[in-house]
């Protein structure tokens, strides 16, 4: 079982639990990687955070874990990649809160063998679990939730195949062309995959937190590359013995 760094407490800066209050934001993928994070900074912002995912268990324990650091969450199991999926997870955020007036959803699931040997099983969840997750969510919430807005975390440049291309080439169409339907997206592309470090990840959270103040409510359209740090590579000695 993969083992996540303890979440950092709650800060008590006025400025750093403010920024965000009265807001509540749901966040898919939320148990893990660049989703558990940014699920932890907006939660330490002073938002209510509905964590997203597949798994129950993780879920509930990092909904515990930011829970006990001072922050408001909750957890909502759905996969969305099925559209009714989401539809029920954005139902039952609506019925505990009353609104939703933003979403970070991850859409960068990597694939795990080369581009010549992909085959279409997994080519289509890539597909489901990237692209057509992200024009779900964007077409219900203009249906359902016009003022909410959509930050999307992409698939990382640093990702090679050119299976990629075609995924974040649509994301990016429909962030760059969702003002025709008055819709607020931006996008985000961190240069590598969550370190699973919140200190090395930060640039992504940040980012995130800064589209998610009610300050930059213009901005939309945007396709951000966001520089990370690279991971420390393990030395030898610091190698742990099993």
């Amino acid at each position: 079982m993969t083992q996540h760094p303890p979440l950092t407490a709650a800060s008590s800066h006025p400025t750093t639990r403010e920024v965000l209050v009265g807001q509540v934001i749901a966040v898919t993928g939320a148990d893990q990687g660049y989703g558990r994070t940014i699920s932890a900074a907006l939660a330490r912002a002073g938002a209510s955070v509905v964590l997203i995912g597949n798994n129950s268990e993780t879920l509930a324990a990092a909904a515990s874990q930011m829970e006990q650091a001072g922050g408001n969450t909750i957890p909502i199991k759905a996969d969305v990649g099925v559209p009714l999926d989401w539809l029920s997870a954005q139902t039952r955020i609506l019925d505990i809160f009353g609104s939703l007036h933003g979403i970070v959803h991850l859409a960068d699931k990597r694939a795990h063998t080369e581009f010549t040997m992909l085959s279409e099983n997994e080519w289509m969840e890539l597909f489901n679990c990237n692209v057509k997750s992200s024009v779900a969510i964007a077409q219900i919430i203009r249906r359902r939730l016009p003022g909410t807005w959509l930050t999307i975390i992409g698939p990382h440049t640093d990702e090679r195949g050119l299976h990629v291309h075609p995924q974040r080439g649509a994301i990016q169409g429909l962030v760059e062309h969702a003002h025709r339907e008055e819709l607020r997206l931006n996008l985000l592309l961190p240069t590598r995959a969550s370190s699973g470090d919140e200190a090395l990840d930060r640039p992504v959270t940040n980012a995130v937190l800064s589209l998610a103040s009610p300050g930059m409510a213009s901005l939309r359209g945007n396709v951000i590359e966001v520089p990370l740090p690279p991971i420390p590579k393990l030395r030898v000695h610091e190698v742990p013995f099993l």
